[in-house]
């Protein structure tokens, strides 16, 4: 197991250091573009034999601990409500964002109206946090 970690922080450094030396070489785009397809194809895969080599110590754990497997889920649903709300909220943000710098370059009185758009879109963060936060006290 510690082989195949070890392997993918090699590979991690070992991307960012071909991609700083073919930025600072003036490369072509092509050439970071296929360095960084082999180098996902070798990480992607290690990734995964690194999970499933994770998941029999994860299975163990959790049946020689305390904890019962309503108490998991409800880990597991708070930290997706919270990041798919994050998700969501970097989505929505980057397009009102966006829209609303486009439309103040063309009429500037509106600059109040699209800061609550974007004030809205930021909301969505703080909603799934609210949720992860009730599960949370649940547990």
């Amino acid at each position: 197991m510690k082989i195949i970690l070890g392997s993918a922080i090699v590979l991690v450094f070992l991307t960012i250091g071909v991609g700083v030396y073919l930025y600072r070489g003036g490369k072509s785009g092509k050439r970071m573009s296929k360095s960084l397809k082999m180098n996902l194809a070798v990480f992607v895969p290690l990734m995964l034999f690194g999970v499933v080599g994770l998941i029999p110590d994860v299975v163990y754990a959790a049946t020689t601990g305390t904890t019962t497997s309503s108490s998991g889920l409800g880990y597991i649903a708070a930290a997706l409500s919270t990041g798919a709300a994050t998700i969501g909220a970097g989505y929505a943000v980057g397009s009102v964002g966006s829209s609303a710098l486009g439309a103040v370059s063309e009429d500037p009185k509106i600059l109040g109206k699209t800061l609550i758009f974007v004030g809205l879109a930021e909301g969505i963060a703080i909603y799934g946090l609210i949720i992860s936060i009730l599960i949370l006290g649940r547990l």
